[in-house]
C-alpha cells in the first residue's frame, strides 16, 4: 500500500469534483480525525490514519483490503469509481436526481434512467455532469452522469435518456464473484 502519485492524486480528484465540487477537502479534514487515500493493486482505498498506521503491520501481500475502496484506476491509468464510494459522495453531492419508485429497480438493474422515471433533478445541472441518483425517499441508490442539462430535461420526450448509469447499489447482488 503506498501513496498515491501527484498524478493519480490528480486523476481520482478530478473525477470526484464531477460529483461533490470543492467538497473533496471535506473527505480529508473530518472532524472526527484525519483520513488519507491510499493505493493497493490498483484500488484506491479511503481510511483514517489510525487505520493506516495499524495496516502496516501487515505486508502487502497479506493485505486484501483495508478502508473503503472509492475506485480503480485502469490499464490505462483513468479512475473508475466504484459503487462503494456512495456513501461518502451522496452527503457532498452538488447535483442530484431522484427517480420515481417504478423506476427505481430498472436502475437497480443497470438501465439508464428515462425521462419517464425522472422524479426532480437538482437546479443548473450541466451536461455530461456527475450526480448522485436517489429514491423519491430520499435513499441513494447510485450515481451517473447527466445526459441532459435541466432546462432539456422539462421539454425532452419521455422516452429519451436523462441520465447515464455508472453505478448502483444493485452490483453488490450482481458482481459479487467480482467485488474486492
Amino acid at each position: 500500500m503506498r501513496p498515491l502519485t501527484d498524478e493519480e492524486t490528480k486523476t481520482m480528484f478530478e473525477k470526484l469534483s464531477k460529483y461533490i465540487g470543492e467538497n473533496i477537502k471535506l473527505l480529508v479534514d473530518r472532524p472526527d480525525g484525519t483520513y488519507c487515500f491510499r493505493l493497493h493493486n490498483d484500488r484506491v482505498y479511503y481510511m483514517s490514519e489510525k487505520i493506516l498506521k495499524l495496516a502496516t503491520n501487515f505486508s502487502r501481500d497479506k493485505l486484501v483490503s483495508v478502508g473503503t475502496c472509492f475506485g480503480k484506476f485502469t490499464k490505462t491509468t483513468k479512475f473508475r469509481m466504484h459503487i462503494t464510494a456512495l456513501d461518502f459522495l451522496a452527503p457532498y453531492a452538488k447535483f442530484k436526481v431522484w427517480v420515481k419508485p417504478g423506476t427505481e429497480q430498472s436502475f437497480l438493474y443497470g438501465n439508464h434512467v428515462l425521462k419517464s422515471g425522472l422524479g426532480r433533478i437538482t437546479e443548473n445541472t450541466m451536461q455530461y455532469q456527475g450526480v448522485v441518483v436517489y429514491s423519491m425517499a430520499d435513499v441513494p441508490l447510485g450515481f451517473g452522469v447527466a445526459a441532459k442539462t435541466t432546462q432539456e430535461c422539462r421539454r425532452v420526450d419521455p422516452m429519451s435518456i436523462v441520465v447515464f448509469h455508472q453505478a448502483d447499489v444493485g452490483e453488490f447482488i450482481r458482481n459479487e464473484d467480482t467485488l474486492t
